[in-house]
C-alpha cells in the first residue's frame, strides 16, 4: 500500500486497505486468493446488483464473476491475486485467462463484450507497456473491451458508501492469532569465524558484499529453528517450514529471473530485493514461530542448500 493511499485512509478516519490482509485471514496464499475472490464477489454485487460468481466445475470457463445472461451478452472479471506487483511473470497468467474467456464465449454460445483483470497490486513500468500494447492488439483482434482494476482502482470503489460494508467485512483492523516467535540469539565468535567458509557467505562475496555479520546471525537463528521444528517432528511445523522454505526460494526465483537480464553478472540490488520483500510478506505460514530474521535465514539455507545464489554464475560458486 502506498504511504499517499494510506494517508489518505487515515485523514477519512477509516482504516487504510491492505490488499495484504488477504494472506493475513487465509493464512497462505492459495487461501489469499480465494479471499480476494470473495471480496471481488461482493464488491461487484454492491455495484452491479446482478453480478454473481461462477464456479469453475465442471471445466474452466474463464468466469470468475459474471455480469449478464449466458445466452447473451456478458461482461466479466477475472480474479487473479498478484502480490506484492504485477511483474514479468504474470504476463502468461494473464494472456491465458483472456483467451479462456474468448474461447469458452464461443464455445457455449454467448458473447463477451468486456474482460475486467481485477489485480491488488501495481504493474512495474515493463509489464505496464506490455499490458498496453497487448490491450490494444487483443482488443483489436477480438472486439473485445479490456479494462484493469489495480490496486487504486479497487480502493476507489471499495470506499464509496454502497460498498461500505465489503470494506469493513474485508479491511477492517484484523488480528490472527499469532504464534509465539522464536527468540533470536547471537553467534558467539567460534560461531560467527566457523561461517566464514559457508557457500551461503562466498556467494554473497561474490556479490560483492563486505559487512556479513547480520546475514550470518540470521541463518544461524534459522538453523536453529529449523533443527527444533524436525527434531520435534510435529507434522504441522515441519509442513510450515516446507512450506516457508518454498516462499523464499519462490520470492529469489522471480526476483532473479527478472534481474538476470542486466550486464552486471553481479546482479546488483537482487540480494536487497528479495530480503525486503521477504521481511514484508505476509504469506509465511502462521505455524512457524519465524521472525524476519529467521525468514531471512532461511533464504540463506536455500543458497547453503546449493539451490540459490546472488550472482549470475551462481552455479559455478555451488
Amino acid at each position: 500500500m502506498t504511504a499517499t493511499a494510506a494517508a489518505m485512509s487515515l485523514a477519512s478516519g477509516e482504516p487504510p486497505i491492505n490488499f495484504a490482509a488477504h494472506q493475513l485471514r487465509a493464512g497462505n496464499i492459495a487461501g489469499a486468493r480465494d479471499d480476494f475472490e470473495q471480496m471481488l464477489a461482493m464488491l461487484l454485487a454492491a455495484i452491479y446488483p446482478g453480478a454473481r460468481a461462477i464456479t469453475a466445475n465442471p471445466g474452466d470457463w474463464g468466469i470468475d464473476i459474471l455480469l449478464g445472461e449466458l445466452s447473451g451478452l456478458v461482461i466479466i472479471w477475472q480474479s487473479k491475486y498478484f502480490w506484492p506487483v504485477v511483474g514479468r511473470g504474470q504476463q502468461g497468467q494473464i494472456r491465458e485467462s483472456f483467451d479462456a474467456a474468448v474461447a469458452a464465449a464461443a464455445r457455449n454460445g454467448y458473447r463477451l463484450s468486456q474482460w475486467v483483470l481485477c489485480v491488488p497490486a501495481s504493474m512495474d513500468a515493463q509489464t505496464a507497456q506490455w499490458w498496453d500494447n497487448w490491450r490494444a492488439r487483443r482488443q483489436r483482434d477480438t472486439g473485445v473491451s479490456i479494462e484493469l482494476w489495480h490496486e487504486n482502482a479497487l480502493r476507489n470503489h471499495l470506499v464509496r458508501p454502497d460498498c461500505a460494508h465489503v470494506r469493513r467485512h474485508f479491511y477492517d483492523p484484523y488480528v490472527p492469532q499469532q504464534t509465539p516467535r522464536a527468540p533470536v540469539r547471537d553467534l558467539d565468535p567460534d560461531d560467527d569465524a566457523g561461517l566464514d567458509r559457508a557457500l551461503f557467505v562466498r556467494q554473497l562475496r561474490a556479490a560483492g558484499h563486505v559487512e556479513l555479520g547480520a546475514a550470518k546471525r540470521e541463518y544461524f537463528n534459522a538453523e536453529l529453528l529449523a533443527r527444533e521444528v524436525l527434531d520435534k517432528r510435529i507434522p504441522s511445523e515441519v509442513e510450515a517450514l516446507s512450506e516457508a522454505d518454498g516462499v523464499v526460494h519462490g520470492i529469489w526465483e522471480a526476483t532473479f529471473n527478472a534481474k538476470v537480464v542486466d550486464e552486471d553478472p553481479r546482479l546488483p540490488g537482487l540480494h536487497a530485493e528479495v530480503m525486503r520483500e521477504i521481511r514484508e510478506s505476509g504469506v509465511f505460514p502462521s505455524q512457524l514461530r519465524a521472525g524476519p530474521v529467521h525468514r531471512c535465514g532461511l533464504m540463506h539455507r536455500v543458497v547453503e542448500d546449493r539451490r540459490a545464489g546472488w550472482v549470475r554464475h551462481w552455479r559455478d560458486i555451488a
